[in-house]
């Protein structure tokens, strides 16, 4: 019997049309060129955004901060993600960001990492709306494109402030807002209150609002959107080692058909061509690259079932040659 089909509406954030509403989440040390060109292939990805940048180092180290303006015109339309606290910042690096080409701001708020969030950033920013507000007011005002901004259920626990936030953004000019449901204090611990997804829906109509967390299946997709009305669906550490998941479920909510996961050798090949799209477009140097690849290609649940050994030797690399040797060497292994 086949699961419940839920129809997937196309949306606008701003005049930026957005053909199929999944969107990959920023995710630090992650989303690089490489994953969101990955999910791009696959299909079922309607936007992807880049990992959080900083508006003080785009201000004071523009050749460090272009490192990471890693964007290119076959995964358009993209995002730029960024973090900072001063409103004039903030803005004037949205202004870089968009002169670089990216053709949607999006403004973190949901960071709990507490090397951000001690200085105000990040999911910080919700402990004061007013203040957050005049960071979106900010950007808004500097750029052409459209300004969306990323949220968490609020900074401290039981403070919900993502719903008068939302609608303050709202009147201000933001396009659109992703809510991750949990607050900063729980990282990515405890269950997604999808509760708080529903309100923000509730408070702020006039704009798209994205539902973030505990999304891992097809299933998990349609009953977000049909519990909580939201507009489209953030996806991001389910995504790490599964670029094919929003093929996934896309072909779910349209069929109520559930595709089965790649096999071992097949997620080997998609590994090394992971590492192989890092390599090739990466404006980081190699050994920098390779060290945020241990995180990357580790996710790709390589090892037989019960076992770490690649896994363990994966986050050891020290080189490109070393991981080609891994995952080659898998590939043909597992034939």
């Amino acid at each position: 019997m086949l699961a419940t089909q839920t129809a997937l509406k196309p949306l606008r954030i701003g005049d930026i049309a957005i053909d199929t509403p999944l969107f990959l989440a920023p995710m630090a040390g992650h989303t690089n060129y490489a994953l969101r060109r990955l999910c791009r292939d696959f299909g079922g990805c309607g936007l992807v955004c880049t990992e959080l940048i900083s508006s003080n180092i785009v201000k004071n180290s523009r050749e460090r901060a272009t490192q990471r303006f890693d964007w290119r015109a076959d995964e358009r339309p993209v995002a730029a993600q960024l973090f900072g606290v001063e409103p004039q910042v903030v803005a004037e690096a949205a202004r870089v960001v968009v002169d670089h080409g990216a053709d949607i701001v999006d403004i973190n708020m949901g960071c709990w990492v507490p090397k951000i969030a001690r200085k105000g950033g990040g999911a910080a920013l919700l402990r004061d709306v007013k203040a957050a507000t005049a960071v979106v007011e900010a950007v808004v005002k500097a750029v052409d494109v459209p300004v969306t901004v990323k949220v968490r259920s609020g900074f401290e626990d039981g403070v919900v402030t993502a719903v008068p936030f939302a609608k303050a953004a709202e009147a201000v000019g933001a396009q659109a807002v992703a809510v991750h449901a949990r607050f900063a204090g729980q990282g990515h611990g405890g269950e997604a209150d999808w509760d708080v997804i529903a309100a923000v829906k509730d408070a702020a109509r006039q704009m798209p609002i994205i539902g973030n967390g505990d999304v891992h299946t097809g299933a998990d997709a349609r009953r977000m959107l049909e519990y909580t009305g939201c507009d489209g669906v953030m996806i991001g550490r389910a995504a790490l080692g599964r670029p094919w998941l929003f093929q996934h479920i896309k072909y779910y909510l349209e069929t109520g058909v559930a595709l089965p996961e790649p096999s071992r050798s097949e997620r080997a090949l998609i590994a090394f061509r992971h590492a192989q799209l890092t390599l090739e477009t990466t404006r980081l140097p190699e050994e920098v690259a390779v060290r945020e690849m241990r995180g990357q290609i580790s996710k790709y649940q390589l090892d037989e079932p019960g076992s770490r050994r690649i896994r363990n030797r994966l986050v050891r690399i020290e080189s490109y040659a070393e991981l080609e040797a891994i995952l080659v060497g898998l590939a043909c292994e597992t034939e």
